[in-house]
């Protein structure tokens, strides 16, 4: 692997990380609007059996992933805060660009019922779902108790399988679970008692994010093999659905967006955000 692939492909897995911090975007999408989701199934189910090529595919994206989620979720944070409709704004641009890369997989392949079925009934779901998310359960306490690392570990598998699917966003599954909060919060507490040598908050954070951190493992392997199948048996439906989940996104999104803080300046800076965003997946996805 030469360097400017690891780099492209860090920077492949800083987007996945963004958006699996950002409630209503999905990791699964920024995948496939990359260009890489074939690629990062086929690198997670065969990587014992094709072990070299997965690995040298896996480490770039997954130090990404970390990178994004260690550096940027307190800059995420505050421009969500304060530059809400600026900011959802540019991971729309993000979605819409990554259309042309996802198009290709149906274009010039014919269309039935099945496949418009298909991409209804999940373009209902993402929209539907975003609609219904104000009634999310209160944050929950992270604890050490058997059945508090039980729930985490639970909680971890749920977030890493609707994080791989496209359209779906995990974050936004913490949030309805009220572990939101809480896991960011945790990734917080554990780069802040790094950069403070703090080792008994560290050894505290450690034992809460090991049954989460083994739940996302086992999360990723089992949706990835469920995926695959889905794929060889229903290649075309599986991607007209991807498609209705990816469109149906920006709405999400903007559905959820805090837009009492309307300003010019904030639709000025999200048009400038979109645009950049669409032109950065366009980039990423070649």
């Amino acid at each position: 692997m030469n360097k400017s692939s690891f780099l492209m492909d860090t920077l492949r897995g800083m987007v996945i990380g963004i958006a699996n911090i950002i409630p209503g975007v999905s990791g699964g999408t920024m995948m496939v609007a990359m260009g890489i989701y074939d690629q990062l199934i086929y690198s997670i189910t065969h990587l014992f059996s094709d072990f070299k090529k997965s690995i040298k595919f896996l480490i770039p994206i997954f130090v990404g992933i970390l990178l994004a989620l260690a550096l940027l979720s307190k800059l995420l944070e505050y421009c969500l805060l304060h530059w809400p409709i600026a900011t959802n704004l540019g991971f729309c641009g993000l979605i819409l660009g990554s259309l042309p890369a996802i198009a290709r997989h149906v274009k010039h392949k014919g269309f039935s019922t099945s496949m418009g079925v298909c991409f209804v009934v999940f373009f209902a779901l993402v929209v539907g779902g975003s609609l219904i998310s104000g009634s999310s359960a209160g944050n929950v306490t992270l604890n050490t108790s058997f059945m508090g690392l039980v729930m985490l570990f639970i909680v971890g598998v749920i977030a890493a399988a609707t994080m791989v699917i496209p359209g779906v966003s995990g974050s936004m599954m913490l949030m309805l679970m009220g572990y939101y909060e809480p896991i960011i919060n945790l990734v917080s507490e554990t780069v802040d008692s790094l950069i403070h040598f703090n080792m008994a908050q560290f050894g505290h954070c450690f034992l809460l994010a090991v049954p989460f951190g083994l739940g996302v493992i086992i999360g990723i392997f089992a949706i990835a093999k469920l995926i695959e199948w889905i794929l060889a048996k229903w290649r075309l439906q599986t991607y007209w659905a991807i498609l209705g989940l990816i469109l149906a996104s920006p709405f999400a999104i903007l559905i959820q967006t805090n837009w009492a803080t309307f300003s010019i300046w904030q639709l000025i800076f999200g048009i400038l955000a979109c645009l950049a965003g669409g032109y950065a997946a366009s980039r990423l996805a070649e």
